[in-house]
């Protein structure tokens, strides 16, 4: 796969390079890497990769972009707003770079689909939001033999690591227990808008370097990023015997749909933002039909401040309640930041309950969008 005059000319810094050359460029022309998420570290990363010459970027999202991801999501514009992130970042892609090949994959990553969607791919970035999805990345690279290039961020702080199959642990070895719900994504503790574009960066860095065979990569290695104090630390980890994914007798073979047995993904919109609860709770369903509220914070937080018809069923009893809910209503659980309301949701789809959302972002993002009045009582 050879080069053309344009190419030359438009990675001409590139050929300078000894390392890289003719032979490397046409071997980043010839890569195929996949890119899960098109937020704030997909963004950087995926235009340094497509003004690289990577030959076939792949694009996995199946969100549209809201106006709060443009203070740090470079992909899109104002001008998109309520458009579909796979498919602008696809067109975005395209225009920085036509000689490449960008492939968008409007879906949510499920373990039902997890290796299907990597299997055609070379290496594969994760710049997900949610902890399960990261813990789903990794098995599925694993189980597939795929290079990961891993990051994640928190309000000031930022995160990376490389994984080779072969050649050192997973992340799965690093945290081999999934903390969801305890960790707060970009929505519910904030981030600073350029953080993402720091570990953006280093990912993009990571890949080029991991498809050249340059350098060092981080295998083994967890690089931290304090943008306070403007610091990089690292801490060294190494594969573990038991890891559930890749130790001497994994128990993780396969994967699973996170819904559960009955393997029934809950809709693609089960996420709502505040603007889409309002205009739901404004507008109720066909004849008539209101949507059920069902608030599953404590007590003493409900009684603080909650929505207008809100029912209150802590998570903590809520297997044992959701027969209080009307069954065939549409159901929509909140709570302060959104971490308890979609494990809510999991629940009742796993006990086959349907027509199933939560509010992303919790009833602070309520306050801050919506209602400036609420008071939202503190989780502790």
């Amino acid at each position: 796969m050879t080069l053309s005059d344009s190419e030359r000319e438009r990675y001409s810094r590139h050929l300078l390079l000894p390392e890289i050359g003719a032979a490397g460029q046409e071997k980043l022309k010839r890569a195929r890497v996949l890119v899960v998420g098109a937020g704030g570290l997909g963004s950087p990363a995926s235009l340094y990769l497509a003004a690289a010459g990577i030959g076939t970027l792949g694009i996995v999202d199946h969100d549209r972009v809201d106006l709060s991801n443009l203070q740090r999501q470079l992909l899109f514009a104002t001008a998109d707003v309520g458009e579909s992130k796979a498919r602008i970042a696809q067109a975005r892609l395209r225009a920085l770079n036509p000689d490449i090949t960008v492939i968008a994959h409007e879906l949510e990553l499920r373990g039902g689909n997890a290796l299907e969607v990597l299997r055609p791919y070379d290496l594969v970035l994760d710049g997900s939001d949610r902890l399960a999805t990261r813990y789903l990345v990794n098995d599925a690279c694993v189980l597939l033999g795929k290079p990961l290039v891993s990051a994640a961020i928190h309000r000031f702080e930022g995160q990376a690591m490389s994984y080779v199959p072969g050649r050192g642990p997973c992340y799965r070895c690093l945290f081999p227990e999934s903390a969801e719900g305890l960790v707060p994504n970009c929505a519910e503790a904030g981030v600073l808008g350029v953080l993402p574009g720091v570990l953006g960066a280093l990912q993009a860095t990571e890949a080029i370097k991991l498809v050249l065979g340059l350098g060092e990569a981080l295998i083994g290695r967890l690089l931290t990023y304090d943008a306070l104090a403007m610091q990089w630390r690292e801490f060294r980890f190494a594969r573990r015997e038991d890891c559930a994914v890749c130790g001497t007798q994994p128990t993780i073979l396969g994967l699973t749909d996170a819904t559960g047995e009955s393997g029934q993904a809950p809709d693609r919109a089960a996420r709502l933002k505040p603007q889409q609860l309002r205009r739901l709770l404004e507008s109720p369903g066909q004849a008539g039909e209101a949507v059920a509220i069902v608030d599953v914070r404590e007590p003493r937080e409900f009684s603080v401040g909650h929505l207008p018809g809100a029912v209150n069923i802590p998570l903590a009893s809520l297997s044992e309640r959701l027969v209080e809910i009307p069954p065939h209503s549409s159901v929509v659980f909140v709570c302060r930041s959104g971490n308890r309301s979609q494990a809510a949701r999991e629940l009742a789809a796993r006990a086959g309950r349907t027509e199933l959302a939560d509010l992303e972002g919790g009833l602070l993002a309520w306050a801050a969008m919506v209602d400036p009045a609420m008071t939202v009582a503190p989780f502790k």
